[in-house]
């Protein structure tokens, strides 16, 4: 008998990875939900598993250190592995105050923390259980805004000026390539997607994709087979340029 995939997705209780969740779980996975909000995560795995999924709730903030800790714990008690982690939980640090000349350094800061040290505090504590599986992979959700060549080609529509948020997805991309070059000699593949401008809260629901849409990219690379790609930047249309 085939063993059950285990994913971890953070940020899933709304958006795309709500949407990524519900994609993986459709195949038959039993998804980790992770969010920070009690209410919203058991409502979306309430949700998940009327749709049929096989969810479970992983309450975790990735600013946190104890937290993230206490779900990597909750998962090696569940599963004693992990065969997927997607982390896609992120902030844009609030719009106001990312013009470079006038930034709020707070909303930098913000932006930072979760969406390039969460990620970092959250794969650190999930790797030992990612070495366990039998195809380990790692799925960092960035966005267009995060490529340096999009953002400096004249004319491009690349959104507004972002000191905190866009910048925060190049680093992001950068800490991606760093672990696939740590990590080029096991059976983990990590990569980045961009999952397009969708409409989420993250954006005031103002994006042209919706968050299923969204979540395609992601679920893709969650998906990829054995000698698939490492270290790469994704979206539907192919490679994004770094």
């Amino acid at each position: 008998m085939t063993e059950q995939t285990i994913a971890l997705v953070t940020g899933a209780n709304k958006g795309i990875g709500y949407e990524i969740a519900a994609g993986l779980g459709a195949l038959g996975w039993s998804v980790g939900v992770g969010a920070r909000d009690a209410e919203r995560l058991d409502a979306a795995v309430a949700k998940l598993r009327a749709g049929g999924a096989d969810a479970f709730g992983v309450p975790l903030d990735v600013t946190d250190d104890d937290s993230v800790a206490a779900a990597a714990q909750m998962i090696e008690e569940r599963a004693g592995r992990l065969d997927v982690l997607v982390n896609n939980a992120g902030v844009t640090g609030g719009m106001a105050g990312q013009t470079p000349s006038t930034a709020d350094i707070a909303a930098v800061r913000a932006a930072v923390e979760t969406n390039v040290f969460g990620v970092i505090r959250v794969t650190n504590a999930m790797l030992p259980l990612l070495r366990r599986s039998a195809s380990p992979r790692i799925v960092n959700m960035s966005s267009g805004v995060g490529s340096l060549t999009r953002q400096s080609t004249p004319g491009a529509e690349t959104g507004p000026i972002s000191v905190g948020y866009a910048a925060s997805k190049t680093y992001l991309n950068g800490v991606t390539v760093q672990y696939a070059r740590e990590l080029r000699d096991t059976n983990i593949l990590i990569n980045a997607g961009n999952p397009g401008y969708c409409a989420t809260d993250l954006n005031g629901f103002r994006g042209t994709r919706t968050p299923e849409q969204g979540a395609a990219i992601g679920i893709r690379l969650a998906t990829l087979p054995d000698g698939g790609p490492t270290g790469g930047f994704f979206e539907d249309e192919g490679t994004v340029p770094w």
